[in-house]
């Protein structure tokens, strides 16, 4: 399904047309998978798309099987048709140093400045500074010019593997961090043109949550805590979605534990098993869990439908996260249509 609408009934263009991209949810959700894999998904076709993280734990160069990236942009991924995936993971540091050379051309006193622990002072202090330096790292990105590429820009998209959703709100709300210690000045200016790339036509946060209760109840609380905000919202993705094992009838006799015990038992048999009592047992009461399972998921869902969002599931991966799965999910949200 697309994403076409933006906050307030202002119609924004199609997902495709959105420059950046960025992806957030509760811890254990798969954030990083699905920022991986959307950044596949949205260079498939030969478009070069930049994948960054933030958070100073390497997760870029761990679900792409490579060296830790520096400080620099590194190519990760090759995607279909013949597109690229880079990856950049942002230092707060180091991007402090940007930001000295570009306003201020003190980057050698910069560093000095770090060597001293004055950079980690001035961030802890005032924490709404680091989040302009990293966000405007990838506005930096978003908006830089390449007259050598088609559309004069060096990355066709940017994908950011954000903080939790915990703190997504105020890590993008940057204009609002540092309203107190900067009414004007390069701190300021950096701030507001974050925001300028933070509009529905150009950007889009997605939430990754699971049918659990938690993570729906911290995306729902993201989606209207980003809406207050005036951050432009974009899809749920649903992670580790699972089809139910039981048809409907077989739904409601589990969960009030009137499964037929003697077609447990012919079933059994039919596995090539002894259907003991215990087993026959065991089986009822795990078809019991399941049917509880299933039921909980659905009011999740419709949790998740009520927020008027696209929804994309991607599928439980039992064996585990490998690059082959990165390029799977791709497929899938292209499928989907959470990109064009």
């Amino acid at each position: 399904m697309t994403d076409d609408s933006a906050p307030g009934g202002a119609e924004a263009d199609g997902p495709w047309d959105r420059r950046l991209h960025i992806v957030t949810g509760k811890g254990g959700t798969g954030k990083t998978t699905m920022a991986g894999a959307l950044a596949v998904a949205l260079a498939t076709g030969g478009r070069r798309v930049l994948l960054t993280e933030v958070e100073g734990r390497q997760q870029i160069a761990q679900l792409f099987d490579t060296p830790p990236l520096p400080y620099q942009e590194r190519k990760v991924a090759s995607a279909p048709g013949g597109g690229e995936v880079f990856g950049l993971a942002i230092d707060a540091d180091e991007a402090l140093l940007e930001y000295l050379e570009m306003f201020y051309n003190l980057r050698r006193a910069g560093r000095a400045l770090g060597r001293i622990g004055a950079v980690d002072f001035a961030t802890t202090v005032a924490p709404g500074v680091r989040d302009v330096l990293l966000t405007g790292k990838v506005k930096e990105a978003v908006n830089r010019p390449d007259g050598t590429r088609p559309g004069g820009l060096a990355y066709d998209a940017v994908v950011l593997d954000a903080p939790p959703t915990g703190r997504i709100s105020r890590f993008l709300n940057v204009t609002s961090e540092v309203a107190g210690l900067a009414k004007m000045g390069p701190i300021r200016a950096q701030a507001d043109s974050v925001m300028a790339v933070l509009r529905p036509e150009r950007a889009a946060v997605h939430l990754v949550t699971l049918l659990e209760e938690m993570p729906v109840q911290e995306t729902v609380d993201a989606v209207a805590e980003l809406g207050r905000a005036g951050l432009p919202l974009g899809g749920v993705i649903v992670n580790m979605a699972r089809p139910p094992l039981l048809k409907a009838r077989e739904l409601r006799l589990a969960r009030r534990g009137e499964l037929d015990p003697e077609e447990i038992a012919a079933g059994i048999k039919e596995a090539g098993l002894e259907p003991t009592p215990t087993l026959v047992e065991a089986l009822a009461w795990e078809a019991a869990q399941h049917a509880d399972r299933v039921a909980l998921e659905r009011t999740e869902r419709a949790e998740i439908a009520a927020l008027g969002r696209p929804v994309y599931e991607m599928p439980l991966v039992a064996d585990g996260v490998d690059l082959g799965t990165i390029y799977r999910f791709a497929e899938l949200l292209r499928a989907q249509q959470m990109v064009g």
